[in-house]
């Protein structure tokens, strides 16, 4: 059994290319963010505490529908189904407050900032793409859509449930108040260190029009 599979990645092995739909995070939002991550981080752990998985943050996104491998050949139609649903909604604002864990608790895996859908905009771009995509031959997504933004992974640390409330301490009763213009769907490159996660196609939300990304960029977690 290889590593990724012995460590929690159920594709590990899995041919195609390993997609996903997603908002980018504008740069304000993503700055703020990284404020009080650069908070977060400067505390000190207890002695012998080894310390979360932080993602990167110099792209950071809200992730709307996970794909997984996805063959070449449905490419094309996946993107086009996603900027059907990006036609439908027009731009919205979010506001990112509170944080908390999945599971809550003394082992978490996951550490997150939440996501407030403002005006209903971003539940009907949800299920935009899912329709979209169930026409295009995707099979529903059983699991219920919880927004929030990934900031840490801990996969069962002792710090994870440190960290996590550090950072609703960092937080607090603070907001990030921003606005989404934009929804691409990105691939997910593992191995070799850090995963990377490049822009396959990004497209303006209310006009359908494809928005080539600038230059090499690539988006990472950690």
């Amino acid at each position: 059994m290889s590593d990724r599979r012995r460590f929690g990645d159920p594709y590990a092995g899995i041919p195609g290319r390993r997609l996903f739909v997603a908002v980018p995070l504008p740069d304000e939002a993503a700055g703020a963010v990284a404020s009080i991550v650069d908070g977060v981080r400067a505390m000190p752990l207890p002695a012998g505490m080894r310390d979360v998985r932080w993602v990167r943050l110099d792209g950071l996104h809200l992730t709307l529908r996970f794909l997984g491998p996805t063959p070449d050949d449905r490419i094309e139609a996946t993107v086009g189904a996603v900027r059907s649903a990006a036609a439908r909604i027009e731009p919205f604002g979010l506001r990112i407050a509170g944080a908390g864990s999945f599971p809550p608790g003394p082992r978490p895996r996951t550490l997150w900032l939440g996501v407030h859908d403002q005006d209903g905009s971003m539940a009907r771009l949800v299920t935009a793409i899912g329709e979209a995509l169930d026409a295009v031959g995707w099979s529903p997504d059983a699991r219920p859509f919880r927004p929030h933004l990934t900031l840490a992974r801990s996969d069962g640390l002792a710090a994870g449930p440190v960290v996590a409330e550090r950072l609703a301490a960092a937080i607090g009763d603070a907001s990030i108040e921003t606005g989404i213009e934009h929804i691409g769907v990105f691939e997910s490159l593992t191995g070799g260190g850090p995963a990377r996660y490049l822009p396959v196609d990004l497209v303006a939300l209310g006009q359908g029009a494809p928005q080539p990304p600038e230059g090499p960029s690539v988006y990472h977690r950690g």
